[in-house]
């Protein structure tokens, strides 16, 4: 028998709201589910632990993508590899979800975690830390920062995401040097290093046309644009699915990335901003977690 449980960021929101939600789970017989709420994702191991240390091996996470990582990173770095994951994506993104096909709609992302089939996907490790969607450095590690420290992302939604991203359209490059499974394949100017488990991001951007977060590799793609004008054309590449043929990115598929800057740059995980640094080991992490599916 499945034993369901509900961590849930009280400060998100999906549908008719967390009362809803334990209508929708009492409908479904499951009365009395392991119930947590968190005001920051940065709780969610703790109680992550306890609930599986009392025998939950179903977690239906509400939250956007960092509440998600957080419940990955715990799984998969302390093995907890008999425990699946149902998504409830009431965050501002939701990139996990809606690559993985899953609603923002609360009766249906509700049936699809307790009924769905809880299929393993691939994780990406940066730096020790654990990451579902994306990870990168450069220009949309300091997007992602403006947009938290600034408060754009609490009071105005995706909007503050686009207000971050006009004012980090400025930034300088830096000089990058790229090994892929052991092998050089990039050195030069970069403003972004973007490494990717699904293809799309932000903005309904298709940054890796190919990406599949089932293949066992991860996708890198390095953007050399330093002026509005040439990230604007970066950008219409992405909306129809061809990023790769701007004369501003290259693309590539690898297990194991090392990445050296020259100088310390904001790196980030799944949305989340992590301090300054110069040198970053990734590895992809093949069937690491199961996520419930349509």
């Amino acid at each position: 028998m499945t034993k369901v449980g509900v961590i849930a960021h009280r400060d998100k929101t999906l549908g008719e709201g967390l009362g809803k939600l334990r209508v929708l789970l009492e409908v479904a017989g499951f009365t009395n589910p392991a119930w947590f709420e968190v005001s920051r994702s940065k709780e969610v191991p703790k109680v992550l632990r306890k609930m599986i240390d009392d025998g939950v091996d179903r977690v239906l996470v509400w939250g956007g993508d960092g509440t998600v990582r957080r419940s990955i990173d715990t799984i998969v770095g302390e093995g907890f590899d008999h425990v699946s994951l149902g998504i409830l994506p009431a965050g501002t993104a939701n990139l996990l979800a809606k690559n993985l096909n899953i609603p923002v709609d609360l009766e249906a992302a509700v049936e699809i975690a307790l009924h769905g089939e809880p299929s393993p996907i691939d994780v990406g490790m940066m730096n020790g830390e654990y990451f579902a969607v994306m990870g990168g450095t450069g220009f949309d590690a300091r997007m992602i920062k403006d947009a938290d420290d600034n408060g754009l992302k609490e009071r105005f939604g995706r909007i503050g995401y686009m207000r971050a991203t006009i004012r980090s359209m400025k930034m300088s490059p830096v000089k990058a040097t790229i090994e892929l499974d052991g092998q050089p394949w990039f050195s030069g100017q970069a403003t972004c290093v973007l490494v990717g488990n699904v293809g799309t991001i932000l903005g309904g951007i298709k940054a890796f046309a190919d990406s599949r977060p089932t293949d066992g590799r991860l996708d890198i793609g390095v953007v050399q644009a330093k002026s509005r004008s040439e990230w604007v054309r970066v950008a219409a590449r992405g909306l129809t699915g061809r990023v790769d043929r701007s004369p501003f990115v290259v693309i590539a598929t690898a297990q194991k990335i090392k990445i050296e800057l020259k100088s310390k740059m904001v790196w980030q995980i799944d949305g989340g901003d992590k301090a300054p640094a110069k040198k970053f080991k990734i590895r992809c992490i093949p069937a690491a977690v199961r996520i419930c599916q349509p």
